[in-house]
C-alpha cells in the first residue's frame, strides 16, 4: 500500500488545526481518523483562516465518500488517494480544492535511553487505509509484500506475549522480524530451508543464558549431591552429573552447535528441577524413620483472628498549659478525657454524642471537639496536639468509631491505598510491611492508625519479573499476616512486566460490579509491552473508580516522548462505561487515580541535586521537577491533584542500601547520567464537590532490592449507595425535579466556524439529552469561537429521582459537538450539588479533550426539588470541617471536605476563581477584554 503523507491516523482535531495553521495556506489539507465513527475519517482543509472539516464515510461495500447535503449525489472511491486526488481539482463541493498537503513530522526512532534493557525501533511508515479487502500474501510476492509479511507476524508475536519481562529479547526477535526475516523468505523461496538468520537472532538471544544456566546447574547438582544416600566404601563411584556429561557435542552437520548445547542444558535443568523435590522429600523421610523423629502436624494453621482495635492514647494540651490524656477506645465507641496523672477519667464522650470535629488550619496540631452534653446544650474544647501527624490519627480513629458505630446498611466513606514500584526485575523482600502500611520517609501513617486495614488495595508495579498468580498470592499473603483478613481479587491486568493488582475487604465483594480491564502499549513505535499501561475500573455501588498504572519513557531527555505516552494512553486505555466512551477518560470517573514509574527527571546538574537531598531542600528541587513544569504548561495531568511530596527523590538507589544513589550507568555506548528523580508518583482527580482527603504520600527507606523505592498513598473517599427513596410511592402522579438552564455560553480554541450543540449525560438522566443549535457565534479573536445558546434551545432535563439525598451525590457530564463532523470540542463535568436551589446559580468550568484543555464554558441553572422530596442527612465524613480563617493554610493541610447540604455555596470550592483560572488571555473575551 502506497505511502501518505498526508493521512496523520488518529492525531486530534486541536493537533490538526494547528499543523494547518503553521502551514497557514489557503488549501492545505490533512485526512486523520474521526474521532466520532469508528472506520470514518476527517479531511480538514484551511481556507480563509478557518478549518473546515468533512466527513469521509465508508458505506456497505467499503467504498469511500465526502458526507454531503441530504439529496446531492456522493462520489464513491475504492480508497483515499483516489478520494484525495479527485478533490484536488475545483468545483468539487469543497470551499477551495486540495491544493497543499500538510506532511507529517518525520520521527525520530524510539530508543530506550536510559538502557532500561529496550532495543532501539523504526516507526513503521502511515498507510493509507484501502477500500476492499487486501489481497492474499504468498512466497514470490514482491519486496512490498514481503515487508507486510514482516509487519503482520510483528504484530502477531506482540498479540501473542501479554505479560514478559523479557523486553531485550523481545527487541531480538523485532530486529529480525523487521529486517532478516525477508532474507529467510528468499532463501526458503530456492529451497532453502534451514532459516539462517533466525537460528542466528536465537543463538545471539541467548547467549547470556549459556552462563545462566550453568551457574544454575551447578547449584542444582551440588544440592542434589547433598541428599544423595552416603555411598558405601565397595560401591562404585557414582558418575557425576556435568554439563560435559550431559550436553555431548552435537554430530558433525548439526545445525548450530551453541543451540544443540542450549537445549540439552535446558533439558538437564527441567530433570534436576523435577526430581530435586522428589529426592529430598524422600531424603528427610528416611532421616524421620532412622532418628525415630516426631514430625509436627502439618495441617494448615488456621487463619488468624481479626484483632479489636486496642485503646489508644494521646498526650495534649487543654487550653495554654493543662496537660491531659485523650483516649479513645474504638470497639466501645467513646473517647474518655482524663487529667495528667489522674488514673480516672475526669469526662467520657459517647460517639453518638459527638457532633463535630473542627480542624485548625492556622495551627495544623489543633483540633475543637464539639458534643452534646446535656438537653439543648453543647460544649467543645479544643486540644493541641504534639505534632500534626497526632492530630490526623486521632481524627481518622474518631471516624473509625462513627463507621464501626452507624446504623447505615452501606458505607458513606472508605479507605484506599495506592501503591506503586518499579521492582527492577528482582524478587521482592519476603516483608513488604512498610510499604503496605504507609511507613517510611515522607506524610506517613502515625503507628496508632498504620495497622487499620484499608478497603482497597490497589498495588501498581513495573519490571516485575514475578509471574501474575504468585505475585497476587504474595500480596494477599501478606495482607493476611498483617491484617488478618483475606483479601478478595477484583482485577489483575498485566502488559508484560507492568501488573495492577485491585484487593477488597470480603465484605465490600457484593458492592463491586461492572469492572473493567485495559493495557495500552507504548514502547518502540507503539508495540512493544516494555513501556505503557494497565487499568482497572469498576462501581463501588454507586460510586465510579478509575486505576491506571504505567511505565513512561525513560531519559532524561524524553519529556515531549513522556507527555505523548500519557496523551496516547489516555486516548486509547477502554475503561468505564461504554456510554461514556466519546468522555475524556479524566471525566468518565467519580475518582481517577492515576500512578506508576512515569519516569519524569528534575533539570539541574546532579552534584547540585545531591547537595540539597543531603540538605533535606526538596522545594528547590521540586522547582524543576519535569512533571510539576508539565503541568504548569498544562501538558499532562490538568487538573489532578498530587499530595506534598517531603521525602527524597525515589530513583536511582544503590541496590541493597538507602544511602546513596547511583547516577552513574555504563553502557557499552559510554557512561550515562541518571540523576536522582521523583520517578515514581501518585496523581489523581475526582468529580468536583465529592469527598476525597490524601492522609499519607511517602516512600519506605527499608525495601532495598530494587534500584527505586516503594511509593504509597493513602485517601479517604467519599462513597454514594444505591438510592432507596423514603417516600412510598402514591396512587397519584409522582412530582418531578426539574434541571433548567437559563443559558450557556462556551469558547472553544478552534479554527473552525462550526455550528455546535451540547449533550448531556448522568447516571441520574433515563437517556442523554441534547440542545439545539447554539444560537449566537462570534470569532473576534483568531484562533477562538465563541458559542452561546439560550433558555429555549436548552433542554428541561427530568432526573429518574426527585429527591434532594439522591441529586446532592449527582454530576451531569457536558459535550460541545459539531453539528457537521459530530466531533467533540470539549467536555465538562457539573456538580449539581450547589445548583439545587429555585433560584438561578452560576457554574464555570474549563472544558477538556483527550487530555488537552480546549476552552470553557460558563452559565445559569437551577435544579428544582419538589418540596416534599427536601429532607437529607448528613454524611459521615461531613462532621469534620475545617476552622475558616484568612490565615494562609499550612503547606501539609489535607484537602477541605466539601459542606454539607445544609451550606451550599453559589459557587464550589473545587471550581478555579475566573479571573486567574483561565491559561490563555483570550478566554477573557468572556469578561469583554479583547
Amino acid at each position: 500500500m502506497a505511502a501518505a503523507s498526508w493521512y496523520h491516523r488518529d492525531i486530534s482535531r486541536v493537533v490538526a488545526e494547528e499543523l494547518l495553521a503553521k502551514a497557514g495556506r489557503d488549501g492545505c489539507f490533512l485526512v486523520r481518523d474521526s474521532e466520532s465513527v469508528s472506520g470514518a475519517y476527517a479531511l480538514c482543509l484551511l481556507f480563509q483562516r478557518h478549518v473546515h472539516t468533512y466527513r469521509i464515510l465508508p458505506d456497505d461495500e467499503g467504498l469511500l465518500s465526502v458526507q454531503t447535503i441530504q439529496g446531492i449525489q456522493a462520489k464513491c472511491f475504492r480508497n483515499l488517494p483516489d478520494l484525495i486526488g479527485a478533490y484536488q481539482q475545483p468545483n468539487n463541493g469543497l470551499v477551495t480544492p486540495l491544493l497543499y498537503p500538510v506532511h507529517q513530522a518525520r520521527q525520530a526512532a524510539d530508543e530506550d535511553s536510559d538502557g532500561e534493557d529496550g532495543r532501539g525501533g523504526r516507526h513503521v511508515a502511515s498507510t493509507v487505509p484501502a477500500g476492499g479487502a487486501g489481497a492474499g500474501v504468498w512466497l514470490g510476492a514482491p519486496i512490498a509484500g514481503r515487508t507486510h509479511i514482516s509487519q503482520q507476524l510483528h504484530q502477531r508475536l506482540q498479540e501473542q506475549v501479554h505479560s514478559s519481562p523479557a523486553s531485550d529479547f523481545m527487541g531480538f526477535m523485532a530486529e529480525y522480524l523487521n529486517h532478516h526475516l525477508q532474507l529467510d523468505l528468499e532463501a526458503l523461496r530456492h529451497g532453502h530451508p534451514q532459516l539462517r538468520h533466525l537460528s542466528t537472532a536465537l543463538v545471539t538471544a541467548c547467549r547470556a543464558l549459556h552462563r545462566r544456566i550453568d551457574f544454575t546447574l551447578a547449584g542444582l547438582e551440588t544440592l542434589a549431591r547433598v541428599f544423595d544416600p552416603p555411598v558405601s566404601p565397595r560401591s562404585p563411584a557414582r558418575e557425576q552429573v556435568s554439563p560435559s556429561h550431559c550436553s555431548p557435542r552435537p554430530p558433525a552437520g548439526a545445525s548450530d552447535p551453541d543451540l544443540e548445547l542450549l537445549l540439552n542444558k535446558i533439558s538437564t535443568v527441567n530433570h534436576l528441577l523435577s526430581s530435586l523435590e522428589k529426592k529430598v522429600l524422600k531424603s528427610l523421610q528416611e532421616t524421620v524413620s532412622r532418628h525415630n523423629l516426631a514430625l509436627p502436624s502439618v495441617a494448615a494453621a488456621p487463619p488468624p483472628a481479626a484483632k479489636p482495635l486496642a485503646v489508644q492514647s494521646f498526650e495534649v494540651k487543654v487550653g495554654k498549659s493543662q496537660r491531659a490524656a485523650l483516649m479513645v477506645d474504638v470497639e466501645s465507641g467513646t473517647v474518655a478525657i482524663s487529667k495528667r496523672g489522674s488514673g480516672s477519667p475526669e469526662e467520657t464522650i459517647p460517639q453518638d454524642k459527638i457532633l463535630q470535629l473542627i480542624k485548625y488550619q492556622s495551627m495544623q496540631s489543633k483540633v475543637r471537639l464539639v458534643y452534646d452534653r446535656e438537653p439543648q446544650r453543647n460544649l467543645s474544647k479544643d486540644f493541641i496536639f504534639p505534632s500534626a501527624r497526632k492530630r490526623e490519627a486521632f481524627c481518622q480513629l474518631l471516624q473509625l468509631m462513627k463507621i464501626q458505630h452507624s446504623n447505615l446498611d452501606e458505607p458513606d466513606l472508605i479507605s484506599v491505598y495506592v501503591g506503586t514500584w518499579n521492582m527492577g526485575s528482582t524478587p521482592p523482600p519476603r516483608s513488604l510491611a512498610s510499604w503496605l502500611t504507609s511507613r517510611g520517609l515522607g506524610r506517613t501513617q502515625d503507628e496508632t492508625t498504620a495497622c487499620i486495614p484499608h478497603d482497597i488495595y490497589v498495588i501498581g508495579t513495573q519490571e516485575n519479573s514475578l509471574g501474575d498468580r504468585e505475585w497476587v498470592e504474595f500480596l494477599r499473603a501478606s495482607l493476611k499476616t498483617l491484617m488478618a483478613i483475606d483479601y478478595r481479587v477484583v482485577a489483575l491486568q498485566c502488559l508484560w512486566s507492568i501488573k495492577i493488582v485491585v484487593l477488597v475487604k470480603p465484605e465490600h465483594e457484593r458492592r463491586i460490579s461492572h469492572v473493567h480491564t485495559s493495557s495500552v502499549k507504548t514502547g518502540i513505535a507503539n508495540t512493544l509491552g516494555n513501556k505503557g499501561a494497565v487499568g482497572v475500573s469498576f462501581l463501588f455501588n454507586g460510586t465510579s473508580f478509575g486505576f491506571v498504572n504505567c511505565h513512561l519513557a525513560s531519559g532524561s531527555e524524553k519529556t515531549h516522548r513522556r507527555n505523548q505516552n500519557y496523551s496516547d494512553i489516555l486516548r486509547s486505555l477502554v475503561l468505564g462505561d461504554k456510554r461514556l466512551g466519546a468522555f475524556d477518560l479524566t471525566l468518565r470517573f467519580t475518582h481517577l487515580f492515576w500512578f506508576g514509574d512515569l519516569n519524569y527527571r528534575l533539570d539541574m546538574d546532579v552534584q547540585d541535586i545531591l547537595v540539597h537531598i543531603t540538605k533535606k531542600e526538596f522545594e528547590a528541587l521540586l522547582a524543576v521537577d519535569q512533571l510539576n513544569l508539565e503541568r504548569e504548561k498544562n501538558k499532562v495531568f490538568l487538573r489532578f491533584s498530587e499530595g506534598d511530596i517531603s521525602f527524597p527523590p525515589t530513583y536511582r538507589y544503590e541496590r541493597g542500601s538507602r544511602d546513596s544513589y547511583m547516577w552513574q550507568k555504563f553502557k557499552p555506548t559510554g557512561m550515562r547520567i541518571n540523576v536522582p528523580s521523583w520517578c515514581d508518583r501518585i496523581l489523581w482527580k475526582s468529580h468536583p464537590e465529592t469527598h476525597v482527603v490524601c492522609n499519607s504520600y511517602g516512600c519506605t527507606d527499608d525495601i532495598v532490592t530494587s534500584d527505586h523505592s516503594p511509593v504509597f498513598a493513602t485517601f479517604e473517599v467519599g462513597v454514594t449507595s444505591q438510592f432507596v427513596p423514603k417516600k412510598a410511592p402514591g396512587s397519584g402522579p409522582e412530582p418531578l425535579a426539574c434541571i433548567e438552564w437559563e443559558s450557556i455560553e462556551v469558547i472553544v480554541k478552534t479554527a473552525s466556524r462550526s455550528k455546535c450543540y451540547i449533550e448531556f449525560h448522568s447516571y441520574c438522566l433515563e437517556e442523554a439529552q441534547r440542545s439545539g443549535e447554539n444560537t449566537s457565534q462570534s470569532c473576534d479573536v483568531p484562533g477562538f469561537l465563541k458559542l452561546g445558546w439560550s433558555a429555549k434551545h436548552l433542554p428541561v432535563l427530568n432526573p429518574i429521582l426527585p429527591d434532594l439525598e439522591y441529586l446532592g451525590d449527582q454530576h451531569l457530564l457536558l459535550s460541545i459537538k459539531g453539528v457537521e463532523s459530530c466531533e467533540s470540542y470539549g467536555e465538562c463535568c457539573i456538580a449539581m450539588r450547589s445548583m439545587i436551589s429555585s433560584m438561578a446559580q452560576q457554574f464555570e468550568t474549563f472544558l477538556f479533550h483527550r487530555g488537552e484543555e480546549t476552552g470553557s464554558m460558563r452559565g445559569w441553572m437551577k435544579v428544582r426539588v419538589p418540596k416534599d422530596r427536601r429532607s437529607t442527612r448528613e454524611r459521615l465524613y461531613e462532621w469534620i470541617s475545617f476552622e475558616e480563617e484568612d490565615a494562609e493554610p499550612v503547606a501539609d493541610a489535607p484537602t477541605c471536605p466539601k459542606p454539607p447540604l445544609q451550606r451550599l455555596r453559589s459557587r464550589p470550592h473545587s471550581l478555579p476563581e475566573p479571573a486567574s483560572g483561565y491559561t490563555n488571555p483570550a478566554y477573557f473575551i468572556f469578561e469583554g477584554v479583547p
